[in-house]
């Protein structure tokens, strides 16, 4: 067993159930790439952690970058409120006055219980992580998550270039799905003709090596009206598209 391994994966696995989740909630689909992901990091330990396993999450959750957050910045306001499951049966009587302490915290308090897992109320009563539950405020142009002591902010702004290559991938897995039904190699180079279409033109002209690499598509071209054995493709946001593909 390689408990070090092992780490960094369930890291990973949080890291991006949330981030998924975040999507959903958004209703952002999975192959509209985003800009930014924003986690905090509470130690240089922790950095190194989300760094080996960064390219997997990245690649999961179809974002181009993580931001890290160190201590000191201020992107993110953290709230901490009692968690009153745990508080119960572990201390009874004192909930209350543990309660009242945890509502008093401040953002030095939160990083104390965050860093060490435990904090003192007094001589005879100390709690820990499980008994707090810290959340973010969302910033503007991104929403926040936490899970298990791991918070992200994911920035959901669209930019026309991030728009332009979700549009892309779209049009790459219809190409994929067209090239299955009619029964192609997976190594057999096509030729694609797209008819004119504004919207659609733009996003692949901007990535056009990219789609044809994916596509394994030799020519990728455009004509003012296609008449023979086209398909109707269905895209996103109402866009549709005349396409005809054919083996090189």
């Amino acid at each position: 067993i390689d408990a070090d391994l092992e780490r960094k994966m369930q890291l990973a696995q949080n890291i991006t159930s949330l981030a998924l989740s975040l999507r959903k909630k958004e209703m952002i689909r999975v192959r509209q790439p985003l800009q930014k992901i924003m986690i905090p990091v509470l130690n240089p330990k922790m950095q190194q952690d989300i760094e080996a396993i960064s390219s997997i999450v990245l690649s999961e959750i179809n974002v181009k970058e993580i931001a890290y957050l160190t201590e000191n910045s201020d992107v993110l306001t953290k709230k901490i409120k009692p968690n009153f499951k745990t508080l119960g049966p572990k201390f009874g009587k004192d909930m209350k006055l543990i309660s009242g302490v945890i509502t008093q915290f401040t953002s030095d308090n939160i990083k104390q219980i965050e860093m060490e897992g435990i904090y003192k109320i007094n001589d005879t009563i100390t709690i820990d992580l499980t008994d707090v539950e810290i959340s973010s405020a969302d910033i503007p142009g991104c929403i926040v998550a936490n899970n298990d002591g791991v918070i992200v902010a994911l920035d959901i702004t669209l930019s026309a270039d991030l728009k332009e290559e979700g549009l892309a991938r779209e049009f790459i897995n219809r190409v994929q799905n067209l090239r299955k039904d009619n029964g192609f190699k997976v190594t057999d180079k096509v030729n694609i003709l797209v008819e004119n279409n504004e919207q659609l033109k733009s996003a692949i002209q901007n990535n056009f090596a990219y789609i044809c690499d994916e596509t394994l598509a030799d020519k990728l071209e455009f004509s003012k009206s296609i008449e023979n054995e086209t398909n109707d493709m269905e895209l996103v946001d109402g866009i549709t598209a005349k396409v005809s593909i054919k083996k090189h």
